[in-house]
């Protein structure tokens, strides 16, 4: 009863939910990749006590069927309880410094369905202070979840992809049944050519790594328009994000001005929230 308080479930949407829990195949028919997780989780041990495990299925399945009608952020609000201290960071790890399989399991769904870093509010205001009233543009925007809540918090924000999920098949954002395949406008990265962004602050979030060079053909251009500033959100330098030129274009021309100290992330992962200025 609590947990269906704290969802503020309907006894129709009460009993929706446990319709789809009961009948994997009515599930499958709507939200064929929900359906997929439970049934992969079923078979693994879990990060959390029986309670808690249950409370993190029900939010996994109520916000990830519910779309935006139930909140504005259904990433934060399936990930947030599970979130504690570790080394001095947040992560979301339930509690358990390693983890589960059953995690690794829904961490995989929620960043293909919303985002690969989780978006606290802290974060959203964090970026929001950084950013002073300038406009950001950001680039690799996948489906436009971080820059639906950035708008949201009063943000002007244009998002670019090279492959935009809605108009281009997205291997890490693939078009998936009962999944938003957007959640901010985000064109094509041709677009933004001959645009004067000089003034905006640059969003790079989670640029792929792996020698991909995206992230620092991206900064050499914003360099060559005269930006300053550049909020960056991943790894640091040999991680899964951005590539070594990147890296070493901010240590020779950049300097980290601000740190979000309360961003959160994924046990098994070493992403931070970096706000960074030009020399």
């Amino acid at each position: 009863m609590d947990l269906v308080n704290e969802l503020g479930l309907t006894p129709d949407r009460r009993d929706q939910l446990i319709a789809w829990l009961e009948d994997e195949s009515l599930l499958r028919r709507e939200f064929p990749s929900v359906a997929e997780y439970f049934t992969a989780a079923a078979r693994m041990p879990h990060t959390f006590g029986d309670a808690e495990a249950f409370a993190f299925d029900v939010r996994l399945l109520h916000y990830m069927t519910s779309g935006p009608s139930a909140s504005s952020n259904p990433y934060w609000e399936i990930v947030a309880p599970s979130v504690t201290e570790h080394n001095g960071r947040r992560v979301v790890n339930g509690g358990n410094p390693a983890g589960s399989a059953q995690l690794a399991l829904a961490q995989m769904n929620l960043q293909s369905a919303y985002a690969y870093p989780v978006p606290s509010p802290e974060t959203i205001e964090w970026i929001s202070g950084f950013c002073g009233g300038r406009p950001m543009v950001e680039i690799g925007a996948g489906r436009g979840y971080w820059a639906a809540l950035l708008s949201r918090a009063g943000l002007t924000i244009d998002a670019f992809d090279l492959e935009p999920p809605d108009a281009i098949e997205n291997v890490s954002f693939p078009h998936t049944p009962g999944v938003k395949d957007v959640w901010h406008p985000v064109s094509h990265l041709d677009a933004l050519d001959g645009e004067n962004r000089s003034q905006d602050v640059l969003f790079l979030c989670w640029p792929p790594g792996w020698g991909n060079t995206m992230a620092s053909d991206t900064l050499t251009r914003f360099e060559q328009a005269d930006g300053a500033r550049l909020v960056y959100i991943g790894e640091p330098k040999g991680g899964k994000t951005g590539d070594d030129a990147f890296f070493d274009a901010l240590s020779a021309r950049w300097h980290l001005e601000s740190t979000d100290a309360r961003f959160v992330s994924w046990w098994n992962l070493a992403d931070t929230a970096q706000g960074w200025v030009r020399d």
